[in-house]
């Protein structure tokens, strides 16, 4: 076994551990309802998605009823794809806010209510990358390939695991700033007591005096 075969081996393999999923789904939308599917996106992540709905019947034309409406929008609210009443389609853009983004599909209204079944692949981060167009464009061999694909996975997780200690911190941040709160709140919610307490015993002490029981 020559050195190229060996690395070209232990690429691939480190590759196959470490390389990210790539989502790909089957599903049923009915007329008048929706199917939203989310995914946590990086910011400056590159995501590329494909979906088209499945012909019932192959020999004829999709029908107009099974014709479908997308969307892609941020946790923000800003809208990043958008299609209407269409048999396949697909969106590629470059996230400029972390968190999750929203893919829905759904189904304008009919009588009665049809089902139509939709293939959606989403692919992001180092997954949603052309790796055939970059072995044409710079004319590279199958291992610096393999290579280049490892190179940019361990980039990929290292950023991943960045992201991941961020969260964490920032999660830690709020865990503390919850306990404080709950520790003064808990305080307050004593004193209250206290005071209603001593209010409540001073008006009994001034009402048997009154009475002239004490």
């Amino acid at each position: 076994m020559t050195t190229t075969t060996l690395i070209l081996i232990v690429a691939s393999t480190l590759l196959g551990f470490l390389s990210i999923p790539i989502y790909s789904l089957r599903f049923d939308v009915q007329s008048g309802h929706s199917k939203c599917i989310s995914e946590d996106i990086k910011s400056n992540s590159m995501t590329v998605g494909n979906y088209h709905v499945i012909n019932p019947n192959e020999n004829s034309p999709l029908p107009d009823s099974h014709k479908l409406s997308a969307s892609v929008t941020s946790l923000y609210g800003n809208s990043y794809h958008s299609a209407e009443k269409v048999e396949s389609g697909q969106f590629a853009f470059t996230a400029t806010e972390p968190g999750d983004y929203m893919a829905c599909f759904w189904l304008p209204e009919h009588n009665p209510v049809i089902t139509a079944t939709v293939e959606f692949e989403w692919r992001s981060g180092v997954a949603a990358k052309d790796w055939g167009n970059v072995a044409k464009k710079g004319q590279i061999d199958g291992m610096e390939l393999e290579l280049k694909k490892l190179m940019d996975t361990v980039n990929s997780i290292e950023v991943e695991m960045f992201y991941l200690r961020d969260r964490e911190d920032e999660m830690q941040q709020l865990n503390v700033t919850t306990n404080s709160r709950m520790f003064w709140l808990g305080f307050l919610s004593l004193f209250v007591s206290l005071s209603v307490a001593g209010l409540q015993f001073w008006h009994l002490k001034t009402f048997f005096e009154r009475k002239k029981l004490l």
